[in-house]
Parts: structure tokens; sequence; C-alpha cells
């Protein structure tokens, strides 16, 4: 199996080689003894994530963000507020964008993708033998740590996105609806990383993640898992759950770190895009940004 972590990048058609953050400390702590120990010592625990977390909150953190922008080669313009004006790399971590950088699909029958990442679409969640390697299974009912609240969703359509440190990180509403408040399941704090999920991809269900319904939407309920990492113990919502939901609409954010949202249709709602299957199937992730075309209402 190879190392290198690859992905179409659907705005040009092109595959290519995901640049990690923190490379070489995923390799240690995933593919190493000692690397394993420290893992389960600290490194998955919330007190680390929790210290790294307080650590990129403060002034001195500053001086990482100009570095970061140049070596990811992040597009500036698409900032709603300038750099300079960033009082810390969480800040800058989850910043806002102008809204014509991300705009929103307007098909009336489509959903949008919840958030920037590399995705997975499955057309059945109960089918899904494959995430990066073969042979290991989804288990949506531990997803959900309910056997009642996962049944509507056992033979639904599923999309697994994963936002790098890289990428824009507040994730919003895939249609229109009422949501629930996230409800806390709680757990360790393991990387979502392909070096890590190539181990186990129990991960999902053991990670630190909230769970939201979205209720009365035109494709049914709507399950969305926000999912915790190393190095984001913290999730932050910013809607205010008396109102109605719009298509886009911003949901939350996460601090610093790489992380995960899990999004879960009840069967026979939905039809995933081509191109998203078509990566899936491939075993490659289709990296989109959010708002853009994720699937449309089934008829």
């Amino acid at each position: 199996m190879s190392d290198k972590i690859e992905f179409l990048n659907r705005d040009t058609g092109q595959v290519q080689l995901e640049k990690v953050y923190g490379e070489s400390w995923l390799r240690f702590i995933y593919g190493t003894i000692i690397g394993k120990i420290t893992l389960w010592l600290a490194v998955k625990r919330a007190w680390f994530s929790y210290w790294y977390g307080k650590k990129m909150s403060k002034p001195t953190s500053c001086s990482k963000i100009n570095p970061f922008i140049k070596k990811y080669s992040l597009d500036t313009s698409e900032f709603l507020l300038p750099v300079s004006s960033f009082k810390s790399f969480n800040e800058f971590f989850f910043r806002k964008l102008k809204p014509e950088a991300r705009p929103i699909d307007s098909s009336s029958d489509s959903i949008v993708f919840p958030a920037d990442g590399r995705h997975f679409g499955y057309k059945n969640a109960s089918e899904v033998k494959q995430i990066f390697v073969k042979g290991q299974r989804f288990d949506l009912v531990s997803l959900f740590d309910s056997e009642k609240i996962a049944k509507p969703f056992i033979n639904g359509s599923i999309v697994i996105s994963r936002l790098c440190p890289v990428d824009y990180h507040r994730f919003h509403f895939p249609t229109h609806g009422r949501a629930s408040e996230p409800k806390l399941l709680n757990g360790f704090l393991f990387s979502v990383n392909p070096i890590a999920l190539r181990k186990n991809i129990s991960i999902f269900w053991k990670n630190k993640r909230y769970l939201s319904i979205l209720n009365d939407s035109p494709v049914g309920n709507v399950a969305t898992f926000l999912v915790g990492a190393t190095c984001v113990g913290s999730v932050k919502t910013t809607f205010d759950f008396s109102c109605s939901v719009k298509k886009g609409d911003e949901f939350g954010y996460f601090l610093f770190g790489g992380s995960c949202v899990i999004t879960i249709f009840e069967e026979g709602k939905v039809n995933l895009s081509n191109d998203l299957l078509e990566t899936t199937d491939k075993g490659i992730e289709l990296y989109a940004k959010m708002g853009q075309f994720l699937g449309s209402k089934a008829t």
C-alpha cells in the first residue's frame, strides 16, 4: 500500500498529493512502538489537545501564521479580515471567508457539502467496506451510540468530509430544515488523517463527537456528526437553534487541528454526485468546497 495520500480536486480535475501538516510527527505516533506508547499515554487524551489549543490561542502563536500561509499557498484574498487582524493562530485558523468565496449551489433540489475538505461518499452506509484500506467496516450503530437512533439511517447514504489544518474550518448546513442542538458523545481525540485511519477507522466512533439531527428537510432527516480529533478538543456552534435552517447557513467551527464532518441521509432520499461516487469507488477522496453540489433529492 502506498504511503501517498492522493485526492481528486473537483475544481481542477487533477489528482493531487496531499501536503500533510505535521506528517513526520503523525508517522512517528502511528507507525512506531514508542510513538504508539506516546499516543496511548498522551496524544489521544483530552488534556493534550486542551494544552495545545491553549498554546495556539496565545498572542505569541501569531508568528506561525504567515509561514503557514506561505507553505500551504493559502489564498488570502478569500479572507473576510486581513491577516494582520488575527490575535492568535487559532483566530486565523477558524477565520471567516467572504461570502462570494463560497457560493451556495442554488438548485432547488440540491444538497451541498457542509465543509471544505476531502470527501468520501457511499450510497449505502451499511455496505461500506473500504475507507483508505479494504476490510474495515463502518459501524454505524457505534457511531450513533444508539441502535434506536441509528436505525432510520442504516441503509442511507453517507458522506465523510475530512478537514485538514490547511482548510477553511467553519462548517455549514447541507440543506433546509430544523436542526437539533448538538449532543456530545464523549471519547478520545485520535487524528483523523489517513495515516491514522489506515490503521483503524474505528477512530470515527471512538473519538469525541457531536450529533445533530436536521429534521423536516426536503430529503427527510439528516444526521450530522462533528468529529473532534487530535488538537481539536473544542467545537463551537454559532447557529441559533430556535430558528429554521437555510441551506448553507453557518453551523459552527472547529478550533485548531484537522477534523471531520460526517453527514448521513435516510435510505432512498438522496442521489450523491457522480464524481463523489466514482472517486470513492477508486479509493481516493474528492476535494470539494463548502456550498458546492454534493447531491440531489431522489425522485
